[in-house]
């Protein structure tokens, strides 16, 4: 008897140090389940480190899911909206950086994942210089103790159009090594839509005229198919290699409108008919390399290289009636031979509460656009872009601070026009943290960041848009600098988890569209503006109603904006979030989520993505999971953008018409013993560009 209170007594005085153990050791995997003496402990499924938060999966969120987006929605983090059917991951409407081990990964990696094979999920919102500006990252941190192989197939179509997404998974294992090989394949086919369209031209003497697009019918593509091998070998303790072969096929994006034009001058209608799209194909090779030397330190390298070969189009046709022969015919048609080529290194210095990082990295790009609508002329643009950084942290009992410099060096050039800038731009960064108890921690950081003129920014070749419309880079931009603060209070409760967060943001030169008249032709082109402030205040909570039963989770969010550029100052403020649901119990899985995109302002634009919703019901059989589900069950399907130039104002909504029943079927099968999944501690950005034919 006295053993087993012995017992008794050790198990639940090791479930109260589990929360401090985990956060003082940080570079220490922390167990999720202990079992001692038929007694299970469970580890706190958030734990507030000084540089992100650890969510470690319950057995329940690992029961219901059969992929790793699956998953990723079962943990319900407050700020992150996963959408599985759309196949999207984003946070307060910015995109997410995702990564599996460390390597920058996509969302059909990450769909194919096991979830009995992610040991913890790391959500990074405050990301460092190693990061290269990303607004979050996500690292899907993947560790296989007992397979030795796997299959996994999910298939998730619609039932009243052509709507759908389908993947399979194959991974292998033999010694030290692991093959891994898969395809996923994403279906949007002839959906239809509208678009409401209005907009009021302002011409030079005052006069204006307003042209109001009665919509008749629309449609929309967004056909993708991705398929990867990789392989990676890793000597535990001394060597990590990975390399991976991607290939991905944009088979169609496109959207097209016909509609009817009202002109308020007392014109004739005039018949519309208005398509944009792209197509293309682009195969990319990485490769990874980590060694570790005596005294903690490590040598890391990557290198990366993609290609694009495609094309983008815009038609826009204006007719007086269906049969009467054109009054307006712009095409634009741009093909692309595209390349990039990176590569980092880095060299990391760690102790007992310190670590030294310092590293260089080197991207190239090359970029070849035949534009067939101007007699095939070929235009040639070289970006180069160097990169040197040091960071250091450090941590001092309950405060933990970390600071940093990067510099980076970027050139564009022209071939053509013998045009283009080069600069230097320093990108500092300081964080601090203080960590009240295992449950609370407040963390103030200063962050920044350089953006780079695009290629279509940039390129000089005219694009006509419509009638008068126009569109014409300008090789004299410079690359503009982003500075933020932040500050962030986390904490955990019981049964609440959350976070209050606020942070101000300035960029001081961003690049933005300016317009003006040329006689009769009215030309969009870019700048380095005035500048773009904004403040964003949000709270996130996940509340567990009934534990492993009813969880709840959300994100509201205000945001307040200042834009001044050549000519205007304009302001915006709108509130934004999300909200999550989901009941499990039986094998039953039911979940609802909407999402309200917020309104951001860049330019003379208020632009918004898709506002979403979606509910979804599912049971799990041994291997299987069967599911149903409705996309846009209420609400309205809305994106679009408000346009405020004073000679060109205008207001775009995109309607589709996405309230679709599906079905969904996943397997997974493990056999054998695997090893654990290659993780990278550095991944360098060696995506090709891409150019885009201009479009109302």
């Amino acid at each position: 008897m006295k053993t087993v209170i012995f017992r008794k007594n050790i198990a639940t005085a090791f479930a109260l140090l589990l929360p401090a153990v985990a956060l003082a050791q940080e570079n220490v995997d922390t167990i999720a389940l202990q079992n001692l003496d038929e007694i299970v402990i469970q580890a706190p499924k958030v734990i507030r480190k000084p540089d992100m938060d650890v969510l470690y999966p319950s057995e329940s969120a690992v029961r219901n899911s059969k992929n790793g987006m699956q998953l990723l929605n079962n943990l319900m983090i407050p700020t992150l909206t996963v959408n599985d059917v759309m196949g999207s991951i984003s946070a307060s409407g910015q995109s997410v950086q995702l990564r599996i081990n460390g390597r920058e990964t996509t969302v059909e990696q990450v769909r194919s994942l096991l979830p009995e094979s992610i040991k913890r999920v790391e959500w990074i919102d405050n990301p460092g210089l190693r990061y290269n500006g990303a607004a979050y990252v996500l690292n899907i941190i993947v560790a296989n103790p007992s397979a030795g192989g796997s299959l996994m197939l999910s298939a998730s179509p619609a039932l009243t159009t052509r709507f759908g997404n389908y993947s399979v998974d194959v991974k292998l294992n033999i010694g030290k090594s692991q093959w891994s090989a898969g395809t996923s394949y994403k279906m949007t086919d002839d959906i239809k839509g509208h678009r409401d369209y209005k907009e009021t031209f302002t011409y030079p003497d005052g006069n204006s005229l307003t042209r109001t697009e009665v919509p008749f019918s629309g449609s929309a593509d967004d056909s993708k198919v991705f398929g990867w091998l990789t392989y990676s070998y890793i000597k535990p303790d001394t060597t990590v290699f990975y390399a991976s072969l991607n290939g991905y096929r944009n088979i169609s994006s496109k959207e097209e409108y016909r509609g009817l034009l009202r002109l308020s001058d007392s014109s004739s209608d005039v018949y519309l008919d208005n398509s944009n799209g792209s197509q293309g194909t682009t195969p990319s090779f990485s490769a990874y390399l980590e060694h570790h030397f005596p005294h903690q330190q490590t040598l890391v390298a990557d290198f990366g290289a993609s290609f694009y070969n495609g094309h983008s189009f815009s038609d826009y046709r204006e007719r007086l009636s269906e049969a009467d022969n054109l009054l307006t015919d712009v095409s634009t048609y741009i093909i692309d031979r595209n390349q990039a080529y990176a590569v980092e290194i880095d060299y990391i210095k760690q102790w007992q509460s310190k670590r030294l990082t310092v590293g260089s990295s080197y991207k190239a790009n090359r970029n070849r656009s035949t534009y067939r609508n101007l007699d095939n002329s070929v235009f040639h643009q070289k970006q180069d872009k160097a990169y040197f950084f040091a960071e250091y942290y450090q941590r001092i009992n309950s405060f933990t601070f970390t600071v940093g410099m990067g510099a980076q060096y970027t050139a564009f050039h022209f071939r053509e026009s013998n045009q283009g800038q080069h600069s230097w731009n320093f990108r500092p960064q300081a964080s601090l943290t203080y960590s009240i108890n295992a449950n609370h921690r407040l963390r103030m950081g200063f962050s920044s960041w350089q953006t780079t003129p695009s290629l279509s920014e940039t390129n000089i070749a005219p694009q006509q848009i419509d009638g008068f419309q126009w569109q014409i880079g300008n090789p004299e931009l410079k690359t503009s600098n982003s500075y933020m603060l932040s500050c962030r209070y986390s904490f955990s409760l019981l049964r609440v988890d959350g976070t209050f967060g606020i942070r101000a943001f300035t960029s001081p030169d961003a690049i933005a569209p300016c317009l003006y008249w040329d006689g009769d032709r009215l030309i969009t082109t870019f700048e380095n503006s005035r500048g773009l402030q904004n403040i964003v205040f949000n709270f996130s909570p996940q509340v567990e109603v009934i534990p492993e039963w009813l969880t709840v989770a959300g994100c509201i969010e205000y945001r307040t904006e200042r834009m001044k550029g050549s000519g205007y100052t304009l302001y915006n403020h709108n509130w934004s979030g999300n909200a999550q649901l989901m009941l499990a119990h039986w094998g039953f899985v039911l979940s609802a989520q909407y999402s309200k995109s917020p309104r951001t302002l860049f330019g003379e634009r208020i632009s918004w993505n898709e506002d979403v919703s979606i509910i979804n019901l599912s049971y799990n059989w041994r291997k299987w999971q069967f599911g149903v589900g409705m996309l846009m069950p209420f609400g309205k399907y809305d994106q679009g953008s408000k346009q405020l130039n004073r000679y060109n104002s205008n207001v775009k909504h995109m309607r589709m018409d996405l309230r679709i029943p599906y079905i969904s079927v996943s397997y997974n099968l493990q056999w054998g013993r695997q090893k654990n999944g290659a993780r990278k501690l550095i991944d360098v950005d060696a995506n090709a560009d891409q150019s885009t034919a201009g479009g109302r």
